[in-house]
Formats: structure tokens, sequence, C-alpha cells
């Protein structure tokens, strides 16, 4: 350890103010392996590395396959798909998780903010959870519902209680993109219409179906996919035509000025503009459904003003459809102010899509719904074989328990809005950090060249940024619909010192790339 003067840390850890604004201090680093930067033609100090947090786990020593053998075995027998989503330039090959922690093959410890796509709800082998899927190993691993098993209905009972009246009604499923397509064959057998309306930047899943419904070309192959599904423009007050600077649920708000007054928001009007003009132009006078995420997942953590979803149910619900909230991402708790995305929006729909954290990575879905919708379905004969199996519904149900036992929406809340305040710090220290939006831990951070035109920062400079974080100990995603924003979406158990960290290692990161530009 030694000591070196940096401009790396917020005031947070220091109990100073403003100390993003190029003040220097002194703080302890230590060095790990790895080119942490490119070389550039300017000569700049070798970078450190923040200190990461302490960790009293101990991980099992890795005794498996090389790491060029594992990769050679990707690239030559899974599908070449599997190759194209790896991440990074240099992968990171991971042997064990626990909590908010990630070690790779080498025993290198990551501190782990994308939680396996916003589904590591409540962390990686939580002991709760743990024991409760031993347990339930040693007494029942499957069987389907053509028996009754309690785990199913001990389950749906404890899930049902946590959601408004009249929802209800759960079918279980095994992913979000099998909720979604169910949530789709029910609306438009209960309703007797067909045209479904999602919003441009959406994300809803990878099955064919599913697929109809996204609204981002990077999920699209040139094939007829989900017939009948529309897009409208999507709210986004940073991006979108229309903006201001009080307009969205969050701590933080956009950059943008506007002149409303309080309690109304003009950029809302004209985006629900947009959605009458559809209605006017593109789909018939009675429509099956409209999907929408409390805020897009996939598409940067956008959060829309704070009326639409209202505005737009009511719209929805006067051309004969169903409202439908897809909280695959949102749900459980991760926006902190509720356990359910779309209570922040002060609505109540008709169909509550959910599955990643319902069950801390396990594979589940659920479709949750009124009774009368649910009756329209049962016409048919639609069966299940893995979905609500015993061993999923005892690990969601640990779940539950554990969310409100460890008080992780709670501290969904207190760290998500404390690393929502600090980020917006870094947003108005560099050119290139356009938006900082999101609640609790559904946080995203747009890149871009410059906050006057708002262009998209390239992707090649995103890489840089985004495998130097790794580098330096932190695993994030990314998103949006030029791969623009970062998004920051942890286990729900992670900790003020645990952000402090990530934005020490996020402001060194984005200094690089700015001194290497």
């Amino acid at each position: 350890m030694h000591k070196v003067c940096s401009r790396l840390y917020g005031p947070s850890l220091f109990g100073k103010t403003d100390l993003w604004n190029s003040v220097e201090v002194c703080v302890k680093f230590h060095k790990e392996g790895g080119v942490l930067c490119q070389k550039s033609a300017v000569k700049h100090p070798a970078p450190v590395l923040p200190q990461i947090p302490p960790c009293d786990y101990k991980p099992d020593p890795y005794q498996g396959m090389s790491k060029d053998r594992l990769l050679e075995i990707r690239k030559h027998n899974c599908n070449p798909m599997t190759m194209k989503v790896t991440y990074y330039k240099k992968p990171v090959f991971i042997n064990q998780g626990y909590m908010q922690w990630l070690w790779d093959v080498d025993g290198r410890r990551y501190l782990d903010l994308f939680a396996g796509v916003a589904t590591v709800s409540v962390g990686h082998c939580n002991p709760k959870v743990t024991q409760a899927a031993e347990k339930q190993l040693r007494r029942l691993w499957h069987t389907t519902p053509i028996y009754v098993y309690p785990q199913m209905q001990e389950y749906a009972e404890k899930l049902v209680s946590l959601l408004p009246d009249p929802l209800k009604v759960v079918y279980f499923t095994n992913s979000g993109s099998e909720a979604n397509d169910l949530a789709v064959l029910m609306a438009r057998l209960h309703t007797g219409n067909f045209d479904v309306i999602t919003l441009r930047g959406s994300y809803h899943g990878g099955s064919p179906q599913a697929t109809g419904l996204t609204s981002n070309a990077d999920y699209k192959y040139p094939i007829p996919s989900s017939l009948g599904c529309h897009n409208t423009m999507c709210p986004d007050v940073f991006r979108g035509l229309w903006g201001g600077s009080h307009c969205r649920d969050s701590p933080v708000q956009t950059i943008r000025e506007c002149s409303c007054s309080p309690g109304h928001c003009q950029a809302n009007d004209m985006y629900i503009s947009q959605l009458k003009e559809m209605f006017a132009t593109t789909v018939p006078n009675r429509i099956a459904a409209f999907f929408a995420e409390p805020i897009q997942g996939v598409g940067g953590a956008v959060q829309f003003p704070k009326n639409y979803l209202k505005d737009s149910y009511q719209l929805v619900r006067e051309k004969g459809g169903i409202c439908i909230a897809d909280e695959v991402q949102t749900g459980f708790g991760r926006t902190g102010s509720h356990f359910w995305g779309f209570q922040g929006h002060n609505v109540i729909p008709d169909m509550v899509t959910m599955a990643k954290g319902i069950a801390n990575g396990f594979p589940m879905g659920a479709v949750v719904t009124t009774s009368e919708i649910a009756r329209s379905f049962a016409k048919g004969v639609h069966f299940n074989t893995f979905g609500g199996n015993p061993l999923c519904c005892a690990v969601a149900s640990s779940v539950l328990d554990t969310i409100k036992e460890d008080k992780m929406q709670e501290n969904s809340a207190d760290v998500g809005t404390y690393l929502l305040t600090e980020l917006a710090k870094l947003r108005d220290k560099y050119e290139i950090i356009g938006d900082v939006r999101g609640k609790g831990l559904q946080i995203g951070v747009e890149m871009v060249k410059d906050k006057a035109t708002r262009d998209p920062l390239p992707r090649e400079a995103m890489a840089e940024i985004f495998e130097e974080t790794k580098d330096m100990g932190v695993l994030i995603g990314k998103g949006g619909l030029y791969g623009q924003t970062f998004r920051i979406k942890p286990p729900m158990c992670i900790t003020k010192d645990d952000a402090d960290f990530f934005l020490a290692v996020f402001n060194q990161a984005v200094l690089n790339y700015m001194e290497r530009r």
C-alpha cells in the first residue's frame, strides 16, 4: 500500500463538500495486475485502483478447465450468438459468487453492479435462499401442476398479497419472454382484439412473440414476428423531442430547461399527443393491449413524465385495450419507493408480468391478472411443464421473505438515491456524461459526445470506459438504442461503501478516457 494524490473520491468518503470539483485529496490505493489503460501520445501516471471494500467470504479455488479451453469450447460448440453477447474484449471468467461479489477463475474479486442483468435480487448464493433451495431439493425437485403440491399455492398466495386488487390471479412461467408471450395471448383472447402497442426503445423478450413487442432493431430478425404489434414514440425526457427539468419521478432531473407551471408537464402533453395520433392513423378503433415497462430496462433506464402512464392507460382503456406492466426488471422492490414500478406512476394495470428478480436467478416468471381476464384464458387448455414447480416456488418464496426481513427494498431506496445524487455530481463535472436517471437501484448513466447536441458517445468510446471499469474491479451493464447508456442494477444488498468504490472507479475510468481523448 502507498499514498498518492488523486481526485477520485467524492464528499461521502471524506466528509467534505464538492470534492468532485477538482480538489486534490490524499487517498490510499493498491495496484492489481492487468492493463488498466491504453497508451497515448501524452504520458500519464499509471492508473491506480481505489481499494475494494473488504469481504470476509473466501471462495473455493478454481480447479476446472483453462481459460483458453473454455473459450475454445465457447467459440466452437456453443451457438455463435453466445460469443456475440459476451461482454468485454478480455472476458471475465466467473467461478463463484456471494451476495454483491463475484470471483473469477484466478481468484480476483469484482463488485457486481449488473446482477446477471437485474436478476440476482437478494445477492449471489444468499444464505437464506440457498438454505431454502437445499431443503426443497431434499424433498421434491419437480412435479407438474397436474398434481396439487403446497409450494405453488403457498407462493401464489404470498405473491398476490403484494399486489393491489383486482390483481389476484397468477400463472407461472419460466422466463420474462414467456410471461410476455402469454400476456399477449391472454389480452387478445379476453378483448377479442388483436393489435398491441409498445413504446420505442422497449425490450420485452427474445421469443418470437416478444421480439415483435420489442422496439429495438438490434433484437430484430428479417422474418415475420408478432403481426399486429406497433410502437409509439418513447416519452424520453432527456433524448426525446420534448423534455424538461422536473418531468420524472427521480432524485435527479435532466439538464434540459422548461417553463412548465407546477403540476403541469408540457412534454407529457406532447408525448400523449403522439399516442393519440397513433390511435387516429395506425391501429383499429379497438385494440388488445398496451405494454410498457415502468422504467425501460434494456432501453437504458429511460423514465417517462410522471403522468404519462396514467394518461396512456385511460386512452388505451377507451379503445378496449388491456394495460400491461412489464415488471421483469423493475419489480420486487428494486425501485425503492414501491415494491412494483407501476405504483410509482399511480396506476393499476390489468396485467403484470414478472421474472428475473422473482427467484434470484432461478428460472421463473409469472403473469398476474384479474379473475375476469384469467377466466377468458381458461376457455382453452394451456399447460406449462416447469412453470411453478416445487423448487422454483420454494426459492421464490424465500426471496420474498428475504426482501422483507433484510429490508432490501428500503436499502434500494437509500443506496440508490445516494448513488444517483453522487453520479449527478459527475454529470456536472464531465461533458460526456449527459444524463443520470432512475429510481432505487434501477439506474442509467447516458453518455454523450457533448451536452449541447446530446449525440450518443460512440460505441468504441463506451467500450473503453466499460473495459476499464471492469479492469478496476466493477461490473456494470450497457443499454440504450445506441449502446450509449451504462446500466447499474446491482443486487439489492449493496452498501454505501460499495457505492463509493464504484463512484471512485467510474470517475477514474471517465477521467482516463477524457485525458486520452
